[in-house]
């Protein structure tokens, strides 16, 4: 279904060209986070096909273990493409908070509250790319021992794609956090940076062994 005239349409919906032309344009939103959750839809997706492809009789011992792994993955891409579109939605929403009136001390009052409000909602995408994008690592894992050696760099490429993911997940999850008043929604969010962290290192090493495989 086409978007009305004005209305901004569902990422899932648009072609890949003109998600790219409003993510280059001045528009505030699709940005850093949509990408994000773009990144773990990617690595998801990657993921998913390197499980497809082990199957067959050479596979046969794994494939039901592999068809899992897909199964699993194409849930994790499902949701950060999810993550992705809601980013750009709060996002919007936060851009409104700021334009409120702040003419006299009810409305600043009013307008910092919402501010807050806004800046708490928008995190929720990040926070959810972060737990997907550590779910598709967990997935790359238990699927590069197993794996059809012919696309393993592809377990390489989604490993690149979700540490790509949670870096830049992690630099809007920083931006938020510094804006956050309220200490328990900081907390909440700085375990989730965190969380963060030590999977980009995880994706790394993940990518590391998956590029040896190939090699060897």
């Amino acid at each position: 279904m086409r978007p009305e005239r004005g209305e901004t349409p569902l990422i899932s919906n648009e072609t890949v060209s003109s998600y790219l032309e409003r993510l280059a344009s001045g528009a505030p939103a699709p940005g850093g986070g949509a990408a994000a959750g773009l990144h773990a839809a990617q690595a998801a997706a990657l993921v998913s096909m390197v499980a497809e492809f082990t199957s067959g009789p050479r596979y046969a011992a794994v494939q039901d273990q592999a068809q899992q792994i897909a199964e699993h993955a194409r849930l994790m891409m499902r949701q950060g493409l999810l993550a992705a579109e809601e980013d750009e939605r709060l996002f919007g929403a936060l851009g409104a908070a700021y334009k409120l009136p702040k003419e006299n001390g009810e409305q600043k009052s009013q307008r910092s509250a919402a501010i807050q409000s806004a800046t708490i909602a928008a995190a929720s995408p990040l926070v959810a790319t972060v737990e997907a994008s550590i779910q598709v690592i967990e997935l790359a894992q238990r699927l590069l021992p197993i794996g059809n050696r012919s696309v393993l760099s592809d377990v390489a490429a989604a490993a690149e794609a979700a540490r790509a993911a949670l870096a830049t997940a992690l630099v809007t999850l920083e931006m938020n956090i510094s804006a956050i008043n309220d200490l328990a929604q900081r907390d909440r969010l700085v375990q989730a940076a965190n969380q963060a962290s030590e999977a980009i290192a995880r994706a790394e090493e993940l990518s590391a062994q998956a590029r040896t495989a190939v090699a060897a």
